[in-house]
């Protein structure tokens, strides 16, 4: 179906060379498009990074009805040019945000209570509930466009848009994409070549073509179309992709002007739909959260029918029935007992409902947000080179970086420098390095061509920037290489040291200059570009004798097979030798076409490139048939190298040391070759010395069957661990072997292909799995993105369902970022795809360490502590008034003022918690730093488990018994003012409420360990806001409440002194278990992160300039609470006299740590100080 649309802004007509036609030109501010919808397939991504293809549509360019014979041309509307960037507008702000707030389990419950407190007659106001949930809602709340558009420099493109032609002669223009993608350098896109030579509006006008292409995606990076070009009504077909495609949002640079037609407009733009938000990730505390809400939901039901059925058992006996002043209509004491149940247990819901903290939701919200800009602030993770800072893109997931178990990483950018240089070429055996004299070898100058020809890089001659031209030197203009890969930037600069020039790619021939200075020119026809599953790319070329070439280059394994000639043995020696030092090594080959095979050459691509569906993979096919039967040139390698080898980032040894010290596996997810990535892998101590390397790799599986090696790993690993995963061990510990294992793409595919009915061979997947268990590191090399994605997934899905992070800086990590639990983009010089696909970015891989092991120990330390607080306050305050129903005949009877059950969880208790989840610190940062392993004990979201939920929930039962029983026990049949009145239930309620807000206050300030000014003032403040209120509310007679019940109530408890006096008692009794429980504890059972809070005190806050203890670890490691299956470490010997600061302690195997004589005094007491450790540790100054 067709469909067409036109919109008119401001747009100025000039008239055609037909008076009967007017061409209008648009302005930026002014689009026209005509476009036809086509039904078509959808295909479903199994896992993150898979292709998918959608239906297709037809833009009329001029508005052109195409020749006779097609089909009928029907005008339909169609989107307009404005975007809505916002998430929400005017119009639909109340209904799509209430929709996405009650879809919260909370949310909706209480907005359940509040229907039900409106409808019948409940215990409470319905201000109770209502009041909170609106607050918690209100904080988490707050086309006709023309066919060619004319675009000057430095203008905004204001659509997508197709490029027809530029002012430039070769078609091509230059754009910035930094408001898309944060690239900031220039681009380079082609205009169509049967267009670009229409430069003036008339010539524009007299196109008479239709442009085929996919609807619209988000993809920034893709794009699939054809333009059909009417001459003599005969269409010539033309290919068009992501290269003549000039996005909504981008600047024009370098360019005077461009003529291009629109294809999406709107909210059809590809920046448009990037504003719409990725797939939810869900962190393991949330998880928690909603686990502890359904037991609570479960508590408060099983507290209503209790109460019912009580309430039952209770008005049984005739003179306990409900009495006369409750003013029942007779209707109502005459209706059926289910429906008077049913009422009465809606009622009990209601009044027992704030044990659902419904305020805790934004109370996160607000934490998670804030939270946020400590990352973004942190100065450390700030660097100058690039001038760049962390950047938070979601602020979901801060606490799960304190839960992080794998650490799944690039390579190449990630670990390593990205900063290329041309260091050697071997051609045939004899190797060349930059300014060396050429010896004039067989295929020496051909090698050099194809390396000059074989490349996408573009020249320029100068740039302008801010109107300051660069590029000039000495009043001449002179030229530089810019490209997307920085690999073939050192490609061409190399060539230029060893005589051969890249000058520049002009009317679609290339051309060089030799070492005689001479200007060769090569004709290119054809561009088969690189990608990451082929792993090479390949042009054709025709030199000025007419012989058609075709270069190749790309990596070893990708060439080696598809090469029937040259000196292989001798080039595959030298890419072995350099693949050791961890260079990067690249093959290149030729082959020689005939104008036969060139002519299918053409057939088979353009069939290709023409295609709307699957056109990746029909290029593929086609590549694969073309780049056959080559023969090898040689070899050259490139790198950032330091003493011949790879160049490690800055500190990335030291931050993947750390990430093993907290217990972290870190795998290495590569497409280099295995030697290359296994030298880096050494480099940065993922791999040690006397790491036992197990290799599972296609050369393996050739001598053996995978079966075999599978079980033969299996069998290796388990027999040293004794059928114990290492998992089980400190990664400190030296009583076992470290395994490392290294696997390539080829056999992890195998591994992971399903298993056949009618094979023995079983699923390999738990095997290789039981055996990445068992090893301390994993290498994954030549790997292709999509099973980078897979390998994470795969992790994700095992029974211990760990956490993940995968991190890497370019675009082909983007999978295994959007596949792992958490994604992490590096800043590099691949783009910014792979930043703009994250949950957090850094500059360098070694912020990760403070990301992780400090943003997230504090995040998830703070707010596993809101989590519980906030069930516990909240049993605290319900509590009572469910022991409160015995008292009072079931009668539904309120404990509390409706003003403390409305502000309770919103004003009293919210403003504490929520500034201790933002900067509590209870271990010095500096600490966290130097001792990585202190990471351990926040490790599988221990501080959220079952026990010590249960915990803080009998916590909570127990402080409530101990407010409603001492207040009734002490004020039993006794009189407290001087006029002999007694207290009533208010003023009974309002004792409870009372104690209650000073307790769970006071709890909290007990479990602070980090005090500041900030923190005194909130927590004292909010408890005098909470007397000052209770003052004025019971101390004014308010002409807007319909009762006067808490008049002078608060005035008259505090008159009373008993009433004072058993404030503090009950405050104290309620908190005395607690404070008891935490000092044994301490004391005989410590763990290590008290131990070193106590030797922090010690130190008076300067414990983090000396070295991590080894002596804390040793004994929290042989007496930690709940961990299970940790083993027991000897403590060292410790020497005397204690003469030293600073001592250096080992013992068996395990790595050297400092230890602190004063600590070791402190730690331990007394009672070890008369006696020495077992096993005989040696100790040495």
């Amino acid at each position: 179906m067709l469909f067409y649309l036109i919109t008119r802004r401001q747009a100025f007509h000039v008239k055609s060379p037909n008076p009967d036609e007017s061409l209008s030109v648009i302005d930026t501010r002014d689009v026209i498009v005509g476009l036809r919808g086509r039904s078509g397939g959808e295909r479903r991504k199994e896992c993150v990074g898979e292709e998918n293809w959608v239906d297709s549509r037809t833009i009329y360019i001029g508005h052109k009805e195409p020749p006779p014979g097609t089909e009928a041309f029907i005008q339909q509307r169609f989107p307009d040019n404005r975007i809505v960037s916002s998430k929400y507008t005017f119009w639909n702000f109340i209904p799509k945000n209430m929709f996405e707030q009650f879809r919260r389990v909370a949310n909706f419950y209480f907005l359940i209570i509040f229907l039900v407190q409106l409808i019948i007659d409940t215990p409470t106001s319905p201000i109770t509930s209502g009041l909170p949930l609106f607050f918690v809602i209100t904080v988490t709340a707050i086309k006709q466009v023309g066919d060619v558009v004319f675009v000057k420099e430095n203008e905004t493109f204001p659509c997508d848009l197709i490029l027809l032609s530029t002012s430039r002669d070769e078609g091509v223009c230059y754009v910035t994409t930094a408001s898309l993608d944060g690239e900031s350098s220039h681009k380079t896109y082609f205009a169509v070549q049967d267009t670009k030579a229409y430069n003036t509006e008339q010539e524009v006008d007299s196109i008479h073509a239709t442009i085929e292409c996919e609807q619209p995606q988000p993809d920034l990076y893709k794009f699939v179309g054809r333009i059909n070009i009417y001459m003599d009504n005969e269409p010539v077909a033309r290919p068009l992709g992501s290269e003549n495609l000039l996005l909504r949002g981008a600047t024009l640079k370098n360019t005077e002007y461009i003529y291009a037609v629109a294809i999406y407009t709107g909210m059809e733009t590809k920046m448009a739909l990037n504003y719409q938000s990725k797939t939810q990730k869900r962190s393991a505390v949330e998880k928690s959260m909603n686990a502890y809400l359904v037991v609570y939901l479960f508590i408060l039901i099983s507290k209503a029918f209790v109460n019912t059925v009580l309430k039952y058992v209770w008005q049984a006996d005739p003179n306990r029935d409900e009495p006369w002043y409750n003013d029942r209509t007779e209707s109502e004491r005459q209706r059926h007992i289910v429906i008077r149940a049913f009422t009465d247990f809606l009622a009990f819901m209601v009044l027992f409902n704030y044990i659902i903290p419904v305020s805790m939701y934004v109370t996160v919200e607000m934490q998670k947000f804030l939270g946020s800009y400590f990352i973004m602030w942190d100065d450390e993770m700030f660097d100058e080179e690039l001038g760049e800072r962390a950047v938070v893109n979601t602020s979901d997931l801060n606490e799960e970086l304190g839960q992080v178990e794998y650490v799944f990483t690039d390579k190449t950018g990630t670990l390593t420098e990205n900063n290329m240089e041309f260091i050697e070429c071997c051609v045939d055996g004899h190797v060349y390095v930059p300014h060396v004299i050429l010896n004039g070898q067989e295929h020496e100058e051909l090698f050099f061509r194809a390396l000059c020809l074989c490349h996408t890089v573009q020249v320029k001659e100068e740039e302008t920037v801010d109107g300051i031209k660069q590029g000039i030197h000495q009043g001449k203009s002179t030229s530089f290489y810019i490209s997307s890969s920085p690999d073939e930037v050192a490609l061409v600069e190399g060539m230029k040291r060893l005589g051969f020039t890249y000058l520049r790619l002009k009317d679609s021939h290339m051309e060089i200059l030799n070492r005689e200075d001479e200007i060769e020119r090569f004709e290119l026809l054809e561009v088969l570009t690189f990608d990451s599953v082929r792993r090479r790319m390949s042009v054709i070329v025709r030199s000025s004798s007419g012989q058609l070439y075709l270069f190749c280059k790309g990596a070893d394994s990708s060439i080696f097979p598809r090469v029937i000639s040259g000196k292989v043995e001798q080039v595959k020696a030298r890419v072995e030798h350099n693949a050791v030092e961890g260079l990067r090594t690249l093959c290149v080959a030729y082959r020689l076409l005939s104008p036969e095979q060139y002519q299918e050459v053409c057939h088979l691509l353009s069939g290709a490139k023409l295609a709307l569906q699957d056109r990746d993979k029909r290029l593929a096919e086609a590549y694969d048939i073309i780049e056959k039967d080559l023969i090898l040139l040689g070899a050259y390698r490139c790198g950032g190298q330091v003493g011949g080898g790879t160049r490690l980032q800055e500190k990335a040894a030291d931050t993947i040391e750390s990430l093993h010290k907290a217990g972290m596996k870190v795998w290495v997810l590569t497409g280099d070759k295995m030697e290359t990535a296994a030298a880096t892998c050494y480099a940065s101590k993922l791999f040690h010395r006397n790491t036992q390397i197990l290799e599972l790799t296609t050369k393996r599986t050739e001598e053996q069957s995978l079966h075999d090696v599978l079980f033969d790993l299996s069998r290796t690993v388990l027999r040293q661990h004794g059928g114990m995963t290492r998992d089980t061990f400190s990664g400190l510990s030296g009583d076992c072997t470290d395994y490392g294992l290294i696997i390539d793409g080829a056999t992890l595919s195998a591994v992971m292909r399903p298993p056949q009915e009618d094979s023995n061979s079983g699923n390999y997947k738990e095997i290789f799995l039981e055996i990445c268990r068992n090893c301390s590191a994993v290498l994954c090399c030549r790997m292709a993105p999509l099973q980078k994605a897979q390998i994470v997934k795969l992790i994700k899905a095992s029974k211990e369902h760990p956490i993940t992070l995968a991190i890497g800086d370019g675009a082909n990590d983007v999978s295994m970022i959007l596949e792992a639990h958490v994604g992490v983009g590096i800043m590099g010089k691949e783009g910014r795809q792979a930043v703009r696909n994250s949950d957090y970015a850094i500059p360098k891989f070694k912020h990760l360490k403070k990301m992780l092991l400090v943003h997230g120990h504090y995040y998830y330390i703070r707010i596993s502590e809101l989590v519980q607080y906030f069930f516990y306050k909240n049993v605290c305050f319900i509590f009572p008034q469910f022991l409160y129903q015995f008292f009072c005949g079931f009668s539904q009877q309120p404990l509390y003022d409706t003003a403390y059950l409305t502000l309770y969880n919103i004003s009293f208790t919210s403003l504490p918690i929520l500034l201790y989840s933002l900067i509590e610190q209870h271990i010095n940062m500096d600490i966290l730093k130097k001792d990585p392993s202190l990471y351990r004990d926040i490790a599988k979201n221990s501080l959220l488990r079952w026990p010590i939920f249960i915990y803080w929930t009998i916590l909570g039962v127990y402080d409530a018994i101990v407010m409603f029983f001492g207040a009734y026990f002490l004020f039993d049949n006794t009189t407290f003012t001087s006029n002999g009145q007694m207290f009533g239930n208010w003023t009974f309620g309002t004792l409870v409420f009372t104690v209650l807000v000073f307790t769970v206050t006071f709890k909290l300030a007990l479990d602070t360990h980090y005090w500041t000014w900030i923190n005194h003032f909130v927590i004292w403040g909010s408890l005098i806001f909470f007397v000052v209120f209770s003052l004025l509310w019971g101390g004014i007679i308010w002409p807007f409440l319909n009762y006067q019940r808490m008049y002078y109530v608060f005035m008259q408890m505090l008159s009373s002194g008993p009433a004072w006096l058993s404030i503090i008692l009950l405050i104290t009794a309620g908190l005395l278990p607690d404070v008891l429980k935490k000092v044994i504890w301490r004391a005989l059972w410590p763990t290590t992160t008290e131990r070193i809070q106590n030797a922090d005190k010690l130190y008076k806050g300067h414990l983090s300039e000396f070295t991590p203890l080894a002596s804390l670890q040793s004994k929290a490691g042989s007496q930690r609470r709940g961990s299970g299956g940790q083993r027991n470490v000897p403590n060292p010997r410790r020497s005397e006299p204690f003469s030293k600061k600073t001592m250096f302690t080992r013992w068996q195997r395990t790595p050297d740590y400092c230890t602190f004589t004063p600590l070791l005094r402190f730690a331990d007491g007394a009672r070890n100080s008369r006696q020495g450790y077992a096993h005989g540790g040696q100790t040495s100054v």
